[in-house]
């Protein structure tokens, strides 16, 4: 999931109305999504989450398919990108930041499954690489070196260990979604616990 990439802002020159009507279409989108998979998605469902007689309103705010999902990935990165963000901004230095951003994404899961799920679907199966999964893994390497210039984690290689923790959100993601009697704050412990002695200084 995106580690807190910030979202793109709002469109202007549409009324009140019609941005009503946008976010009600992207919130149904995101909950088919979650619920049937990006594949078996269509206007045609996406219309009758949102109480909608026909799938012409739809078309009438997104061009097509491509058009709505860009729509459901800004939402749902906002929505990720403020739970996350002020828990990391709350804690201080590379380490403590490090921990918020892996505890907060098991607890994202808890707070905002549906978006969490939509994500995942969107990520896995869209026909291009959406932006974010290259941001993150920016932010990752980013933080990583940050941290190593300053002396609060060791010598090791920044991509290859951003893999590996973005590889272990990711299963520990999937695992939170099919079992949600699972407990997300300890699995984000547990997380942060293994990369935060895997990056230590030596």
């Amino acid at each position: 999931m995106p580690a807190n990439a910030a979202p793109r802002g709002p469109q202007k020159g549409r009324t009140f109305t019609e941005s009503a009507r946008r976010a009600q279409i992207v919130a149904a989108a995101i909950a088919v999504i979650a619920e049937h998979g990006y594949a078996a998605t269509s206007f045609t469902r996406i219309a009758k989450q949102a109480g909608l007689s026909s799938t012409g309103m739809i078309s009438y705010h997104f061009a097509n398919k491509d058009d709505l999902i860009g729509e459901v990935l800004t939402e749902a990165t906002r929505v990720a990108y403020e739970f996350i963000f002020p828990r990391m901004a709350a804690a201080t230095g590379h380490r403590a930041k490090l921990r918020a951003r892996l505890e907060s994404n098991m607890e994202l899961v808890r707070a905002h499954p549906g978006h969490v799920r939509a994500l995942m679907e969107i990520a896995r199966n869209a026909p291009t690489t959406p932006d974010f999964v290259d941001e993150r893994f920016g932010l990752f390497t980013g933080h990583l070196r940050a941290g190593q210039d300053a002396g609060k984690f060791g010598p090791f290689n920044a991509d290859a260990m951003a893999v590996a923790i973005i590889g272990a959100i990711d299963a520990m993601v999937i695992g939170l979604v099919f079992h949600p009697e699972v407990d997300a704050a300890e699995f984000g412990r547990e997380l942060a616990d293994t990369f935060d002695r895997a990056t230590r200084p030596s």
